[in-house]
């Protein structure tokens, strides 16, 4: 019995030109699972509840907890800000 191979599968290109720019995915898309909001945020309270829950000293749980909103700040809201302001001059 023979054997027939087929040809690759072609992409369909889409024959009616469009005006507007292919969309990116979602930022959150892009990133892998420990960069996902959720695990941002678990790991700051977790940092910061461990440090107090384990210290009870606030000298060294109010800086840590600066440090944490700065963090949440820069990769949950600027960052992505940014993301979507590049695409959306793209």
């Amino acid at each position: 019995m023979a054997t027939t191979i087929s040809p690759p599968c072609k992409p369909q290109v889409n024959s009616t030109p469009s005006a507007e720019p292919p969309e990116q995915p979602p930022f959150w898309s892009l990133k892998p699972w420990w960069c996902q909001p959720w695990s941002i945020v678990s790991t700051g309270v977790l940092v910061v509840g461990g440090s107090w829950g384990l210290l009870h000293q606030l000298w060294i749980s109010l800086p840590l907890a600066l440090g944490v909103m700065a963090w949440w700040l820069l990769f949950l809201v600027l960052v992505p800000a940014a993301y979507r302001s590049a695409s959306d001059q793209a």
